[in-house]
């Protein structure tokens, strides 16, 4: 399905593009894709120059579950000494935190296509092969601990999103009490490796320079601005892209624009 828009991007951007081709969830359970994207980009960087590729230049990518993946891999790598240093990495409309699925973005957007509010849900929870019935009692539970929701408050709240993403309509709510069957069932989407932005800082502050994409109409718009706010807030570069008329995938459906036309 990308093999498309890698043929784009690398025909207009003059780079070597390597689509990793990682196994698929649920045949192949959670962390499978995250480990494929790490050995991946380890031999990459490790035999670049075999393709002609200046290992003090390579860019990780991906968009949606695509974008955690890339996030992901750019945190496991900031401690390899035995690996050259990623340039950058690219978000495009990335998913990032299971924390809060009331942000702004959530309650703005929920009914929204091409990604949903419960699909969003649903696909992390098959991802991690958990019933998707547990959907229902996310809506309504916490299933944060309160030591845990002390500690993210920081990072993940609708204060750290700028005013002028409310305009459209937030309303504060507060879960139900925490639901301690569903709290110990949920328990690893508190894994950095799933919820890259719950990273402690000491790896959020080594991460290299980062282009995060954000799209108005999108349920994960929230969890670009609040990355992007912490890289900012520990000195890292970002370069950041909103598009005021984005949807949820529409890098990926850009591409075929001579079937679709819309104005981002």
């Amino acid at each position: 399905a990308y093999e498309r828009t890698c043929r784009y991007f690398a025909r207009n951007s003059n780079s070597v593009v390597v689509s990793v081709g990682y196994r698929l969830a649920p045949k192949h359970p959670y962390p499978t894709q995250f480990e494929d994207c790490l050995t991946a980009a380890t031999h990459f960087l490790r035999t670049a120059q075999d393709y002609g590729v200046d290992p003090s230049r390579i860019i990780i990518c991906g968009d949606s579950s695509g974008g955690t993946l890339t996030a992901a891999v750019a945190q496991a790598l900031v401690n390899r000494r035995d690996l050259p240093k990623l340039r950058a990495q690219m978000l495009i409309y990335p998913f990032l935190q299971s924390v809060d699925f009331n942000l702004p973005s959530y309650q703005q957007n929920k009914d929204i296509p091409i990604l949903l509010k419960e699909r969003a849900i649903v696909l992390g929870l098959k991802y991690l092969n958990k019933d998707w019935e547990a959907v229902k009692l996310m809506s309504k539970w916490s299933h944060v601990p309160e030591d845990l929701q002390l500690k993210y408050q920081k990072w993940v709240s609708a204060d750290c999103i700028p005013h002028e993403f409310k305009t459209r309509g937030y309303t504060p709510s507060t879960p139900l009490p925490l639901l301690k069957d569903i709290c110990t069932l949920l328990q690893p989407v508190f894994d950095p490796v799933f919820s890259p932005l719950l990273a402690e800082d000491s790896v959020i502050a080594r991460l290299p320079e980062a282009f995060i994409l954000t799209c108005e109409y999108d349920v994960l718009r929230d969890d670009g601005l609040l990355y992007k706010k912490r890289l900012e807030d520990h000195g890292v570069k970002v370069t950041w892209c909103h598009l005021q008329e984005g949807f949820h995938g529409t890098v990926f459906l850009a591409v075929w624009g001579r079937l679709l036309a819309f104005r981002s």
